[in-house]
Parts: structure tokens; C-alpha cells; sequence
């Protein structure tokens, strides 16, 4: 980890020295602040319910746009062949753009608190869900994380990481929507592949450790693949 702070601390500059970073927290901040809006006002809810049904969703979409370049851009620029001359190693590499990208979407995630001030403001607060509902938010940013930079680790293109990311976390995401047409002898096998499955039950305040399990490994398998990728330049 002490050999990764330079490339974490190096990511973090590049987001917040730049305009990706204000970008995306304010775009995320609008999306959903209109849907935590409209419970609000339009159904008159003290909630923070329609917020947690809609991140998850607005994150399929906002990760992909975050990871893309990490990786890929470097191969691109050629600038990857100079970072690996430090004297850090592949995984490094990888845990330091993973965790950068992390601060980044954990600093949006936090932002979105006001809202549950609001709503102790306006109504009764269940600390709970609430606790849970922003922990599954950042293990499940940080899965989709992990598979966007494994995505960007597979091409030179950032459109092309874009697309592959974002087909692999929308799929992992909605596995738990089609249930219906999957055999009822493979129902807890997909069930249990689902992000957003796992999501629902940690955010009803409940912290299982097979939750926790699942998103751990997601993030572990997808880095580790992630370091197979960028280490294949040796073998080419």
C-alpha cells in the first residue's frame, strides 16, 4: 500500500485538477437530488427510499465514465510503459487508481447525507437503514469500480472500456430483474450473483456477512483480473 500512494495520490490530483471530478459530482447530485425531490414533494415523503432505489441505477452508468481512462489511457498515450519503470508493481498500479476513483465516488455518495438531514428535518429518521443503505452504496461503488478498471485494463480506447464496463456492471445489476425466466433450480445461484440483491438487504439495516462476502470478492476477483491484464503486456 505505501508503494500505491504515489499513484492514488497522483489519480487524485488528476480528478480534482480537471473539471471530471466537479462534473461528476454535480451531475450525480442533480440526478439524484430530482428523485429524492419528487418522494419529497410530489409524494409527499420524508424518505430517503426513492434516493436509495435510484443510485445504484445512476452509478450503472456514472462508473463506467469514471474508470474508463484510468487504464486505457495510459496504454494509449504510451505513458503506461513509463509508470511501470517506478518502482512499483502491476497490483499496485491497480490499487492505486482503484482507490482514487473510490475517494472520488465515496465524496459524491457522502454529499447525497443532506438529504437524510432533510428528512430527520421533515420527518422521522431510521438510523438503520440509513447506516446500512450508505454502506451498501460504497461496497457496491466500489464493485462496480473494480470491474470498471478491469474493463479499462482490456482496452486502448476509452469508449470501448466504456461500453465493456458498462455491459458487465448493467449485467450484474440486473440479474436480479429477470428471475422470473431462469429455472427455479438456479433461482439462489443467480439470486446470489446479483449487486443489487445484496444491496437490498443491507440497506434495510441488516449487515450480513454473506453480503459483505459477495462484494468483497467481486472487487478482489475483478482487480486481480485487472493486474492479469495490465501484466499481459510482458507476454506479448
Amino acid at each position: 500500500m505505501r508503494k500505491a500512494y504515489p499513484i492514488f495520490k497522483r489519480e487524485l490530483k488528476a480528478y480534482f485538477n480537471s473539471p471530471i471530478a466537479y462534473i461528476v459530482i454535480t451531475v450525480f447530485l442533480l440526478i439524484t437530488g430530482w428523485f429524492f425531490s419528487a418522494s419529497l414533494f410530489l409524494v409527499n415523503q420524508a424518505t430517503l427510499r426513492g434516493a436509495f432505489n435510484i443510485i445504484p441505477l445512476v452509478l450503472v452508468f456514472f462508473v463506467p465514465a469514471i474508470t474508463m481512462r484510468l487504464i486505457s489511457e495510459e496504454k494509449k498515450s504510451g505513458t503506461i510503459e513509463l509508470l511501470v519503470t517506478m518502482p512499483v508493481k502491476d497490483l499496485e498500479i491497480i490499487l492505486g487508481k482503484f482507490l482514487a476513483a473510490l475517494v472520488l465516488l465515496t465524496i459524491a455518495i457522502l454529499l447525497t447525507l443532506t438529504y437524510a438531514i432533510a428528512v430527520s428535518v421533515l420527518g422521522d429518521l431510521e438510523g438503520g437503514p440509513v447506516v446500512g443503505g450508505y454502506l451498501g452504496l460504497v461496497l457496491m461503488g466500489a464493485a462496480y469500480l473494480s470491474v470498471g478498471i478491469f474493463a479499462s485494463s482490456l482496452a486502448e480506447n476509452q469508449i470501448v472500456a466504456f461500453i465493456v464496463g458498462f455491459v458487465i456492471i448493467f449485467a450484474l445489476y440486473m440479474i436480479d430483474q429477470v428471475l422470473l425466466f431462469i429455472p427455479a433450480g438456479l433461482v439462489s445461484f443467480f439470486e446470489y450473483l446479483s449487486i443489487d440483491y445484496h444491496f437490498a438487504n443491507i440497506s434495510r439495516g441488516v449487515i450480513d456477512t454473506r453480503d459483505l462476502i459477495y462484494y468483497l470478492s467481486v472487487i478482489f476477483f475483478s482487480l486481480l483480473l485487472a493486474t492479469r491484464s495490465l501484466e499481459s503486456r510482458k507476454w506479448s
